[in-house]
């Protein structure tokens, strides 16, 4: 659930040697295992709930354990990384989220599944930022850009083939293979990274901030934990009420405490750069909106519109397309018309056609089904390449590491609240006890379309010319 071109939360040592190209793809291997497991779990949604005998609301929970994993264990990936050396970190994330895929895979309960996802996440917050460090630290700066080419295409390809493979493993075998086939992919991985990917050197970067890390992650636990149980009883209202006030007071205390601080886990002073700000606000309210797709797609197909998990595959791959065509097509949208015009239109674009999925309904064709995803696809794609890319124009370059860590950590915390809250409307929408219709998905497909389209008030506040040094937009006289 992470984008590789946000993952950057470690400062990019000097390049050391050449290596070969097959040492990018081998520690690729970690975003396509990520990418594939999280697509094939959300179209495996409907058997784990009829496996586990949960109500499929329910099921929210093994997307956001893992994403709210994320979120609190990324902060801890620079420090380990250049305290115990870049190679030895990434593959011991690699065992960590090999086992927690086994673990996975022999899960009983719903129970069980989240804690596994927890496992898996902790693996995931290591794996894919320091591999991006060990590309950018690896590769000479002449031949940075194709590998990081060579470095994300399994990033474009896992989103494409994790949703039809889910439908096949689900049609010939149970659904703890679409855990178990992650071993021998990250197996491969990790005897490639022994064979080709050199050692880089540890920075010694001084102690840990235990204290910052721990009262950070209380705040966000604290909130994904209250958004994800909201209106679905699985929490005492009194319950949810001492979770947010030890949630505020853990991010109030962060706060003070963090000013004092010489390089405290999460930086939050990088607010004060408008692009940046701009970027994690409009952001958010972005992956509010579209996070939910994930989980509210596969039950609207599969069962409110009682297709197979191999055709509901095989219809959503369509959106992995979309995200696939868009990549060359973002750096010419914003040397023409600049980051704001650009994020305006798209933030409109991409919330239209994520509300259109409310108004499938059974006779719907499966082409024009195919063909909305395949433009939500392309316009979120678009459209978190330019907020991403932005996030950076303003900001120095010695602290582009923190600034990339405050980012993932923001992306994370957006998606699983964005889980959350497309679960909070369909509950609603659903009723006490109520069938999954069709028709029930309108509200929850309009409210988080809605909430996307709030990103535009963010963009419009931004300068006309911002990010123009980057983007290579011509820059226009008036600057409101």
């Amino acid at each position: 659930m992470t984008d590789p071109a946000a993952s950057d939360a470690l400062p990019p040592p000097p390049p050391v040697q050449t290596v070969p190209r097959v040492a990018y793809l081998a520690v690729a291997s970690a975003l396509f295992m990520e990418f594939i497991d999280s697509t094939a779990l959300s179209t495996a949604l409907p058997t784990l709930a009829r496996a586990f005998d949960a109500d499929p609301l329910h099921l929210k929970l093994a997307l956001t354990s893992y994403i709210l994993a994320l979120a609190v264990f990324v902060p801890v990936s620079g420090w380990a990384a250049e305290r115990f050396q870049p190679r030895r970190v990434f593959l011991a994330a690699m065992v960590v989220f090999l086992t927690g895929s086994a673990l996975c895979g022999f899960s009983t309960s719903l129970g069980e599944l989240v804690a596994a996802r927890i496992v898996q996440g902790i693996g995931g917050a290591l794996m894919t930022p320091v591999a991006r460090l060990i590309v950018v630290g690896s590769a000479p700066r002449s031949d940075l850009i194709r590998a990081m080419g060579w470095f994300t295409m399994p990033a474009l390809l896992g989103p494409l083939i994790g949703p039809p493979l889910a439908g096949f493993v689900l049609s010939v075998a149970d659904w703890p293979w679409i855990f178990f086939i992650n071993i021998p992919i990250g197996l491969l991985g990790m005897i490639a990274v022994v064979r080709f990917v050199p050692r880089l050197p540890s920075l010694h970067p001084g102690p840990f901030d235990w204290s910052g890390f721990a009262l950070a992650a209380a705040a966000i636990t604290g909130v994904v934990v209250v958004a994800e149980t909201a209106g679905l009883g699985l929490l005492h209202r009194w319950g949810q009420i001492g979770i947010v006030a030890i949630s505020l007071a853990s991010g109030w205390l962060y706060l003070k405490l963090s000013r004092a601080k010489i390089r405290p886990i999460l930086n939050l002073d990088l607010l004060r750069y408008p692009t940046f700000r701009a970027s994690l606000l409009g952001g958010t309210l972005m992956r509010l909106g579209v996070g939910a797709g994930p989980f509210l797609m596969p039950l609207l197909l599969q069962v409110a519109m009682g297709w197979t998990p191999l055709q509901a595959g095989s219809v959503t791959l369509a959106g992995g397309l979309g995200v696939f065509v868009a990549r060359p097509f973002a750096a010419p949208m914003l040397r023409r018309w600049g980051f704001r015009a650009t994020l305006l239109t798209l933030v409109a674009l991409t919330a239209v056609l994520t509300a259109a999925p409310g108004f499938f309904r059974i006779d719907t064709p499966a082409w024009v089904i195919m063909a909305f995803l395949a433009a939500a696809g392309f316009a979120r794609s678009s459209q978190f390449i330019a907020t991403n890319t932005i996030a950076y124009a303003d900001v120095p370059q010695a602290q582009i590491a923190q600034a990339s860590t405050l980012s993932v950590v923001a992306q994370q915390i957006g998606l699983a609240m964005g889980v959350s809250f497309g679960g909070l409307m369909l509950h609603v929408a659903r009723g006490s006890g109520g069938e999954l219709t069709p028709d029930r998905f309108m509200i929850p497909y309009l409210a988080v379309g809605a909430t996307t389209l709030l990103s535009a008030v963010v963009y419009y506040r931004l300068d006309r010319n911002a990010g123009a040094t980057i983007s290579g937009a011509k820059v226009g006289g008036d600057t409101t």
